[in-house]
C-alpha cells in the first residue's frame, strides 16, 4: 500500500517530465521538418488538420449529449480567438523556428508565462501589490522575462562548442542551416517568435474569458482546431503556390506533422490537465525550462545545431524571470491563505467571547 501511495504521489511529477519531453520532440522535428525544405504555410495546415482529426471523433463521443447550444455569437469569438491565438501566432512561431534554431524557439517559450501574466494585469484579471515581496518578485520576473526577450532578439554572440553525433557520424549537414544564417535572418526569426508568444499569451488570457461564457473545454477546443485548420488552409494557399510542397513522403516532415497533430495536442494536453488537477496551474508552469534543456540536448547531439551565446544568455534570463513571477504568485496565495485563517480565528475568537458572555448571569 505504500508503494502504491508513492507512485499515486510521483505520477504528477513524470506527468509533468513527459510534457515538456514532449514539447522538446515537437521542436526539434519541427525544426527538422523545416531544414528538409518543408514550407512552414503547409506544415501548419497539415498539423491543424490532424489535430481536428483527432479532437472531432472525441469531441462526438463525449460531448454529444450534453454540449452547450451554440449561438452565432459564440462561433464569431470562437472563430476570431481560432484566428487571432492559432493561425497567426503557429504561422508566426513557424517562421521564427525556420529562420532561428530549436533551442531558441524553446527558450522563447518560457517568455510566455510572464506574458501571460503582463496581459492579465492589463485587463484587471491579475493584480501586483508594490509595496510587498510577492510584488515585487512579479515585477523582477517580469523585468528579467523583458531582457531575456531583448537579448534573444538583439544579441547572437558567439557559438558554444558541443558534442555533435550528427556531425561526427558523417552524415550530411543538412539540419545545420541555423549555422549559415545571416544575422538579419536571425533577428526576424526572434521578432517572429517573440510576436507568436506574445500573441499564444493574449489567447490564452482570452480563453479564460471566453471559457466562462462557453465552459464545455472540449467541445471549445474542437471548434477552434477546426476554424484553425480552415484559416491556416486559406493562408497556405495564399502564400505557397508551389503543388510540390504539398505534397506528403513518408520522411520528417510527416513524422513531425503526425507527432504535433496526435502526440502534442492530445497525449500533451492530456497531461497537462492531469497535473493542473492533481497539483495546479504553478506546479505545471515550473517544469517549462525543462523543455529547454531536453531540446538542447536533441537539437546539438542529433541535428548538429549550434547553441549561441545570446540563446543561452537570454533563455537563461527567461527562466529567472518566469521563477521570479511563479514565486511572487505562490507567495501571494500563501499570504491571502494566511490572512483568511486569521480572519476566521478572530471571527470564532468573537463569537466564542460572545456566547461567554451570554452565559455569564447578570
Amino acid at each position: 500500500m505504500a508503494c502504491l501511495r508513492d507512485m499515486d504521489a510521483k505520477k504528477p511529477y513524470i506527468a509533468a517530465i513527459l510534457v515538456q519531453l514532449g514539447y522538446a520532440g515537437f521542436y526539434a522535428l519541427s525544426k527538422a521538418a523545416f531544414d528538409t525544405g518543408m514550407s512552414t504555410f503547409v506544415f501548419i495546415f497539415y498539423r491543424q488538420l490532424a489535430a481536428s482529426m483527432l479532437l472531432v471523433p472525441l469531441a462526438f463521443v463525449f460531448e454529444r449529449k450534453n454540449y452547450p447550444p451554440l449561438t452565432f455569437m459564440i462561433l464569431l469569438k470562437l472563430f476570431c480567438l481560432a484566428l487571432f491565438g492559432l493561425t497567426w501566432s503557429l504561422n508566426f512561431y513557424s517562421l521564427g523556428l525556420k529562420y532561428t534554431s530549436a533551442s531558441m524557439g524553446s527558450a522563447a517559450t518560457n517568455s510566455i508565462p510572464v506574458f501571460t501574466f503582463l496581459f492579465a494585469i492589463f485587463l484587471r484579471m491579475e493584480n501586483i501589490k508594490f509595496r510587498s515581496v510577492s510584488g515585487i518578485s512579479k515585477v523582477l520576473g517580469i523585468a528579467f522575462c523583458l531582457a531575456g526577450v531583448m537579448t534573444i532578439a538583439l544579441y547572437r554572440g558567439t557559438h558554444i562548442r558541443t558534442l555533435n553525433l550528427h556531425h561526427s557520424s558523417g552524415q550530411n549537414t543538412k539540419y545545420q542551416n541555423n549555422v549559415f544564417t545571416p544575422k538579419r535572418c536571425w533577428i526576424e526569426g526572434s521578432i517572429f517568435l517573440i510576436v507568436a508568444n506574445m500573441i499564444w499569451s493574449m489567447w490564452l488570457v482570452l480563453q479564460g474569458i471566453m471559457l466562462k461564457e462557453y465552459p464545455s473545454k472540449l467541445i471549445f477546443t474542437t471548434l477552434q482546431c477546426l476554424f484553425s485548420t480552415f484559416q491556416s488552409g486559406f493562408v497556405a494557399l495564399v502564400f505557397e503556390r508551389d503543388s510540390s510542397k504539398w505534397t506528403l513522403q513518408l520522411d520528417l516532415g510527416l513524422l513531425a506533422i503526425l507527432y504535433c497533430g496526435f502526440v502534442v495536442t492530445g497525449l500533451n494536453i492530456y497531461l497537462q490537465s492531469f497535473c493542473i488537477e492533481k497539483k495546479g496551474p504553478v506546479f505545471t508552469a515550473m517544469f517549462t525550462p525543462l523543455a529547454l534543456v531536453f531540446t538542447l540536448i536533441c537539437s546539438t547531439v542529433f541535428l548538429g545545431e549550434m547553441i549561441y551565446l545570446g540563446s543561452l544568455l537570454g533563455g537563461i534570463l527567461m527562466v529567472l524571470g518566469l521563477y521570479s513571477v511563479l514565486w511572487g504568485k505562490a507567495k501571494e496565495g500563501v499570504s491571502s491563505e494566511v490572512s483568511i485563517e486569521d480572519g476566521k480565528t478572530r471571527t470564532e475568537e468573537k463569537e466564542a467571547t460572545g456566547n461567554h458572555s451570554d452565559a455569564v448571569p447578570q
